[in-house]
C-alpha cells in the first residue's frame, strides 16, 4: 500500500478518492456555499454501490464534506 499522504488524509477525502477511483461520475456544484451533486452519466456498479453504502448513510454534514472533494462541474 502506498503510504503517501494516507496519514494526513481525512476520512471524507479518502471516501471521495475511492469513489472516483471506482469510476464514479458525480460532480459537485457549489453556489453561495451550498453544495449540490450532479450526475449526468450512470456510475459503474462498483462506484454506485460504494456511494450508496459508504456515502449516503453519512450525516448531512459528513456527506457534504465528501461532496466537497468531488470534482466540480466547472473543472475539466
Amino acid at each position: 500500500m502506498n503510504a503517501t499522504n494516507t496519514d494526513t488524509e481525512t476520512r471524507s477525502l479518502k471516501l471521495a478518492k475511492e469513489y472516483l477511483r471506482l469510476g464514479g461520475h458525480r460532480r459537485s456544484k457549489i453556489d453561495d456555499n451550498i453544495t449540490t451533486v450532479r450526475q449526468w452519466e450512470k456510475d459503474p456498479p462498483e462506484a454506485e454501490r460504494f456511494w450508496k453504502e459508504q456515502v449516503e448513510p453519512l450525516s448531512a454534514a459528513d456527506r457534504k464534506q465528501v461532496e466537497d472533494f468531488l470534482p466540480t462541474i466547472n473543472s475539466p
